[in-house]
């Protein structure tokens, strides 16, 4: 199966399985995917990942998702760029996202990383998510 908008794909399952209050969600399995959950899994977003599958073209992520009084932790999360249009971000932008209490997830010249990490290390990137 082919995507136009893997981690797109990857923002709805995440989205559905929170408001249908899943344990986790399978997500197919790609280096950026991987990234992304990582600074999830670092800012507090999610539970845990492992990877599933004994074969390469079945590997999939299960998410485990992370719930605050039976209420989703994430709140939101919208794709930011897509493939069709792409948002930067400056090292000197100092939005923030739902007044500081949200991340950006960017893509840099390090790495995959949210954007108070990002700020620390003094570099911009592509905005591909913000989370709250």
């Amino acid at each position: 199966m082919s995507f136009t908008d893997p981690v797109g794909d990857m923002i709805t399952r995440i989205r559905n399985a929170q408001k249908r209050k899943k344990e986790s969600v399978l997500i197919p399995v790609s280096k950026l995917k991987k990234s992304i959950l990582e600074v999830l899994l670092q800012e507090g977003y999610i539970s845990s990942y492992s990877e599933q599958g004994s074969s390469v073209s079945s590997m999939m992520f299960e998410v485990r998702l992370k719930y605050y009084r039976f209420r989703p932790v994430i709140k939101e999360i919208k794709r930011v760029s897509k493939p069709s249009v792409h948002f930067y971000r400056k090292l000197k932008d100092k939005s923030r996202v739902a007044s500081g209490l949200g991340n950006s997830i960017l893509t840099t010249s390090f790495g995959v990383m949210s954007d108070v990490k990002a700020r620390a290390l003094g570099v911009g990137g592509k905005v591909l998510l913000t989370v709250w």
